[in-house]
């Protein structure tokens, strides 16, 4: 089996990247070949007994849908796990904390003005759903490992939020809990070509005019926790493939 592992930045997927490094660990995630294509680097590996491909797809719709797309049509994934951080819309949600995303929508995407619901465009969906079998191994690992794990609505733009009227807007008109810059182009692509997902966000920031200070302090320790969950999950896939 061959999952893709992904995320925006560089720091969303380096965790993993210094794992394969980290000599004691080489039989357990080796890497053995890079590829450069469609201008990003994709890093492919061995992980207990499944294939990897690793990459980050640069911040954006366009960009997170393109490197999907790479994922699956040229290195054949058959599972996508994205990592990475997202600014809290729910208050309850805090800086740390770790959730899955039950549902994923675009909250710029709008063509009201022709009668359709924000989010919407004619034959498609206001809200795509990662794959079921993967949030249950979320929840698992995250019940052995005594991991919060919340799960909730990520709304998806090619905005960094840092204005709470805007914040507002996105929790209430999508029932949002949390946003970021990816995550529902990812499910788009997924969800059109059959490949099972699951998107894993660790609360880096409110989502509000103090954004850009909490983002820069806490992305490298936010995508250390998203990345540590993703491993994890990798090991129950793997178990469950050898049996």
């Amino acid at each position: 089996m061959k999952i893709a592992i992904m995320g925006a930045m560089l720091e969303e997927v380096e965790p993993f990247l210094e794992l394969a490094e980290h000599e004691p660990l080489l039989k357990f995630f080796k890497k053995h070949s890079d590829t450069f294509y469609g201008g990003n680097t994709y890093h492919e590996a061995k992980y207990k007994g499944l294939d990897i491909v690793l990459g980050y797809s640069k911040i954006g719709k366009v960009n997170a849908g393109l490197t999907a797309a790479t994922m699956i049509e040229k290195f054949g994934a058959e599972k996508l796990l994205f990592t990475g951080v997202a600014g809290a819309v729910n208050p309850s949600l805090k800086v740390g904390d770790l959730i899955a995303a039950t549902q994923l929508c675009q909250h710029d995407l709008d063509i009201t003005a022709f009668g359709h619901p924000h989010g919407y465009v004619p034959e498609g969906k206001v809200y795509v759903e990662p794959s079921r079998e993967l949030l249950h191994i979320a929840r698992k690992v995250a019940e052995e490992k005594g991991i919060p794990l919340k799960g909730g609505i990520i709304a998806t733009g090619d905005q960094f939020i840092a204005d709470p009227v805007r914040k507002e807007w996105i929790g209430k008109t999508f029932d949002a809990d949390a946003l970021e810059m990816e995550g529902a182009a990812v499910a788009v692509v997924c969800d059109a070509l059959n490949v099972p997902f699951f998107i894993l966000r660790s609360i880096s920031d409110a989502a509000d005019s103090d954004a850009t200070f909490d983002f820069d302090e806490f992305l490298k320790h936010s995508s250390q926790v998203s990345s540590s969950f993703i491993l994890a999950m990798l090991e129950e896939i793997a178990d469950d493939q050898a049996q």
